[in-house]
């Protein structure tokens, strides 16, 4: 997805989506094993928590710049108005679901009985909400936003993800077709690009975000 009939350049948002459609795939991998036990594989994965972090980055950075400013520009248009409060609603529900999660990954009785309804539970609601967020979601602020108001949510996501950054690009970036990491590393700059191409991405691929972490470390 690219989002070229918008007005207002969707492309990090689809990216974003992307990427997060791409460690749901990994999560319910990682605890769908049957030779160890997927709550140490889970718990102990550097994806778990970037996935975690980044999530709660763009969509705080979402219920801070985008809804608010969004229901002051819609007077007497109560659908629209009901549209984004059913969009500030499924994020409220995801943050649950991985406290959840985390609350059966350290709990060695009840646990795993609970990790698989609780996998799926996260990867039905994030995967519905994002199909909403594109399909009525981002029309809709294409139509009422303009490049000032929308760009907002890029710095502001930006600031949260902070130092994150040499870590944060090449998992945006992980498994991305080559045309379009290329034409998403073109726009950023030539300082960035270097630091991509000459350490962070090795960096990253180094970490093996979903390779399972001594035991010693899981309680």
């Amino acid at each position: 997805m690219s989002g070229t009939n918008f007005k207002l350049d969707m492309s990090m948002m689809y990216l974003m989506h992307d990427a997060l459609r791409r460690e749901l795939e990994r999560i319910t991998r990682a605890t769908a094993r049957t030779d160890d036990d997927p709550r140490h594989i889970l718990r102990t994965a550097v994806g778990w928590e970037m996935f975690k972090t980044y999530l709660h980055a763009h969509h705080t950075a979402e219920d801070e710049t985008l809804w608010p400013v969004m229901t002051e520009l819609l007077p007497g248009r109560p659908a629209d108005l009901a549209l984004l409060e059913a969009l500030e609603a499924e994020h409220a529900a995801i943050d649950p679901l991985l406290n959840a999660i985390d609350a059966a990954l350290a709990d060695r009785e009840q646990g795993p009985q609970r990790l698989d309804g609780l996998v799926d539970a996260l990867d039905t609601g994030l995967r519905g909400h994002l199909k909403h967020e594109e399909t009525e979601g981002l029309p809709l602020i294409d139509d009422i936003l303009n490049e000032e108001q929308w760009s907002h949510l890029g710095r502001r996501q930006a600031e949260k993800i902070g130092a994150e950054v040499p870590r944060y690009l090449p998992w945006l970036l992980d498994e991305l077709d080559p045309q379009r990491a290329a034409a998403i590393l073109a726009r950023m700059p030539e300082q960035i690009r270097t630091a991509y191409h000459g350490e962070w991405r090795a960096a990253y691929t180094d970490l093996g975000l979903w390779h399972e972490r001594d035991r010693s470390t899981a309680a």
